[in-house]
Formats: structure tokens, sequence, C-alpha cells
């Protein structure tokens, strides 16, 4: 549970009717259609407030969400093939990093020398109630060492932060751990605040982690959301939603290693009928930098411009842009497209770069089927997009996708129920690998036991959290990393069944063996 969604417990329990807390929680969940600031209303307003923000529209948003998915699936299949895909092989060496506080949507990088890092989301349920970021690092094959908060000493006057909102991880080619996060600036009692963005940057990371050699500043404080973070060289890239004007993706670069930040372009801006259906209408994945090329990549979900606007979450495109000149301007390219209200942001797109040759791939899911689409040339043009998941993962969410030198890992989690929405759902985690650009796909099983039992709700805070208690305990994602050194996958994943009872959500990391 992230902090707003504390809020929007806190709201219910006041008595506000949960209708409109459900409403005011989708408003203010990242990647919506509009997010605006933490304004906290009393009972008193009552429901027409909520009508009046636009509110009403969003929420019955996933009615259309969940009608236009059942009469799509069929049409999806003209528009995408069926892989080849066959059971694999390779297997995993689990490990559970164990909180007190509990975590969740994990995210890793791996050094050129074999050195990981990882951050979780520490989930405030200890009786201290820490809200941060953690931060792990070690050698791959080893159990990483945990190094605290990352981002617990960002305190401005006047203000109360809390950290680990959303985080992202980078290990740079000079062996430099660079890292960001979404963190909470509320007043002195919580009535009011705003979400801002962290660059944190960690000199010498990869050669052994000290943290006396990490800065941490907040960078916008201006309505913003889901960071994401990638580097070249001593560039360094962080993006993000304006999540209170626009839903515009802004990026700040730094030249000096992540040290110093300024504005560069907008990955959406400028971009014609794409600018128009991105507006208040995307899901942002992760921002990408290629050290082949030099290019940078950004990927997001985007719906349809005068039908989905500020009503519903369901994109039905697939966009990348690419940037040739450092993030100044941008060229966004379709790469695929569904029917309309068909969702491909379950929960986000997600993008990897070949550092060996520049080839580009990607990955969304519809909420029942993984898909896959590769570019050989830059972004320009992309492949048909083929179906991944097969059985014991009839039904796959959350994919996130790396290569390196011609290998290509995609995780995701995986049921054989025929719905995320079923109750009695039995999740683990899988990867899928080709070596051959998706003609030919191996799916094997990451996790050795289950990881979560149940529904998977993928509709942010407007998830029914207290009627159907852990829908939300995986947040939005997880990720997996490929060693530089031996070519072996690390997926790092949140588990909230196998650990024992009462099970915290808890980060596992699972080590190709």
């Amino acid at each position: 549970m992230k902090y707003w969604e504390i809020i929007a417990d806190n709201l219910s329990k006041a008595g506000w009717s949960w209708g409109c807390v459900s409403a005011f929680a989708k408003n203010f969940e990242p990647q919506t259609t509009k997010v605006n600031a933490v304004l906290l209303f009393s009972a008193a307003d009552g429901p027409n407030l909520c009508d009046s923000l636009g509110m009403k529209a969003t929420f019955n948003g996933r009615t259309i969400k969940w009608l236009g998915a059942i009469l799509g699936v069929s049409l999806l299949a003209a528009l995408a093939t069926f892989g080849s895909t066959s059971i694999g092989s390779l297997t995993f060496t689990n490990t559970p990093l164990l909180r007190p506080d509990g975590n969740s949507e994990p995210e890793i990088s791996i050094a050129a020398n074999g050195t990981m890092a990882m951050v979780g989301l520490s989930l405030g349920l200890a009786p201290d109630m820490q809200f941060g970021t953690n931060l792990w690092t070690g050698p791959f094959g080893a159990t990483p060492t945990f190094q605290g908060i990352i981002d617990g000493a960002l305190q401005q006057p006047g203000r109360t932060e809390f950290g680990g909102e959303d985080a992202d991880v980078d290990f740079g080619s000079t062996g430099t751990l660079h890292a960001t996060t979404l963190i909470f600036l509320g007043n002195p009692t919580l009535v009011t605040g705003q979400l801002g963005v962290s660059a944190i940057t960690c000199g010498n990371a990869a050669s052994g982690f000290n943290s006396n050699n990490c800065a941490a500043q907040i960078i916008d404080t201006t309505q913003t959301d889901r960071p994401w973070i990638t580097s070249d060289g001593s560039r360094v890239w962080i993006s993000y939603h304006d999540s209170g004007n626009s839903s515009l993706i802004h990026i700040q670069r730094s030249d000096d290693d992540g040290l110093t930040f300024h504005r560069v372009g907008d990955p959406i801006v400028g971009q014609g009928g794409a600018t128009g259906n991105a507006t208040f209408n995307n899901d942002q994945g992760p921002i990408v930098a290629d050290s082949f090329t030099h290019n940078i990549y950004d990927i997001y979900a985007a719906g349809e411009a005068g039908i989905q606007k500020g009503t519903t979450a369901n994109f039905n495109n697939i966009f990348v842009s690419r940037s040739t000149d450092g993030g100044v301007t941008w060229t966004a390219t379709l790469v695929f497209h569904a029917p309309l209200n068909v969702a491909q942001n379950n929960v986000f797109p997600t993008l990897a770069v070949d550092p060996a040759n520049g080839r580009l791939h990607a990955a969304w899911s519809d909420a029942h089927t993984v898909f896959y689409s590769t570019s050989s040339d830059q972004g320009m043009t992309w492949s048909p997009a083929v179906a991944v998941n097969i059985a014991r993962a009839k039904t796959a969410l959350f994919p996130w996708i790396a290569t390196r030198n011609g290998i290509v890992d995609l995780v995701y989690y995986g049921t054989t129920a025929a719905s995320k929405d079923d109750p009695s759902a039995v999740w683990k985690v899988y990867l899928a690998q080709t070596t051959d650009d998706g003609l030919h796909f191996t799916q094997s099983l990451v996790s050795n036991k289950r990881n979560h039992v149940g529904v998977i709700c993928t509709d942010g805070i407007a998830c029914p959290q207290p009627q159907i208690p852990g829908t939300r305990n995986l947040l939005d994602l997880f990720k997996v990393a490929i060693d530089p050194q031996n070519g072996k996958a690390a997926v790092i994943y949140t588990d909230d069944a196998s650990l024992g009872a009462p099970s915290l959500p808890q980060v596992v990391l699972a080590q190709q063996n």
C-alpha cells in the first residue's frame, strides 16, 4: 500500500462513501487520466464534488475497460500472431530479501562487473511505519547486502517527506549507481501535499557501495509521477509524468554523471496525432539509453483522442519515441494498435535495447497475453507483435524485458486461470527467452513456489482493496536484468503467498543457475 492509498483508506474510515473515495483515489493514482496535487476533502463535500471533478466518468471507465477487453479479444488475433513458444529448462535460485515493513515493486540493475543493485518500496507495515526506498547491493550469484533507505533524508523545511512511492535504479558504465524515487511532500499535519521526483547518485558503487558517496536531491516538486532513470556514459536521464496539468512526459538530463540536472525535450510534444492521443491519456514505461547508437528511447501506451480522454485509462496504442540529440527533440512511432478500449497497459509497456547492436525489444500485456515486438532500425519500424505466454501462464501480467548480446529475457506473472480477476488464481513468475529476435521463445518457471493467490488489480488505488484485501500487494511491476559477465538473468519480484503466515509482501531475488 502506497502512502496515498493509506490516505484513501482513512477517508473511507472517516465516513466517505467508498464510491467517492475510489474516485478520489483513481484520480490521485499515478498513470491515470488526470492526477492532481493532494487535495483532501471532508465527508460533507458529498458525492456531487466527486462528479464535479470528473471522477464519476473515470470510475465508470473501469466498466468500459472490462467490456472493451471482452469485445476486443477476438479482434486482437487479426493484429498479432502467436509466437512459437515451448517449455524451457532454465532454473533459478530464489532468495527472499525480508524486511519488517514489507516490500513490493522491486527493480534491479547490474553493472559491467556483475555487481547488482536492487530497490524495493518499503510498505510501512511495521510499528516504525518506515516509508522509503530500500536498497540492496552485491555480486551476481551471492545474497545481496541491505544498504538502508536511500531517499529518507530528503526533508524540506516545514514539510514531512515520505519516500518510496515509486523508484527506479540504474548502474552506469562509469560504475556510478543512479536512482530516482517518487516522494510525498506534505505539510506537518499531512492535510495537503504534493509529489516530487528525487535523483540519487552513488559514486564508485560498482566497486564497493558506501553511503557516504551518495548525494540525493529533489529535481521537481510540481505535481510529478512515476520516474524512470537511464544512463549512457556520464549522461543520465530521468523521465516522469506531469501528473497535474497534462500527463505529458518530462525529461531531465545530467551531463555530469547525475550530480546536476536540467530539462530537455518531451517525448510526446510535437508528435501530431500521437500528441493528441497521449495528452491526459498515457501510461509511460521506461526511458532507455542506447550505448551503441547513443539514441534515447521512451515507450508509452496511449488512448484515442476525443473518445477516451479524461474518461478511461484503457490505452490501446503502444508508441516508442526516439531522440538522436540527447533528449532535446523526439520522433514517435506507433508500435501496436488494438481495438478501442482494449487496454494494453497492464501495467507498464516495457522496452530494452541490446548494447551489442542497438536492436530494440518491446513488450506489453492486454491482461491476458504478453506481446513482443522488435526493431532493427532504431525504432523507425517494428515487427508484427507476437503472443509469448503459453499454458501454465494462460493469463500474464506485468511484463518486463532485458537484452544483451542477442539474448532477450522477458518476465511476467502468470496463472492457469482465465482472468486476472479470478479470486482462486494461483500466480507464479515466468521467464520467456528468445535468442532469434522473437521467432522462438522458451518459457521457464522462475519462482519455485506460488508468489500470489487471487486477484491482481491493475487499476491503481481504484482497486477494491478494503473489500478484497491483497489485490494491490504486488503493486505495478517487477524486473529482470542480465549479468554482462555471464549472460545469466536475475529476476526480482514480489511474493505475498509463500513466506509464512501472516505473509507481508516481500521482495525475492531469483538468480539463474
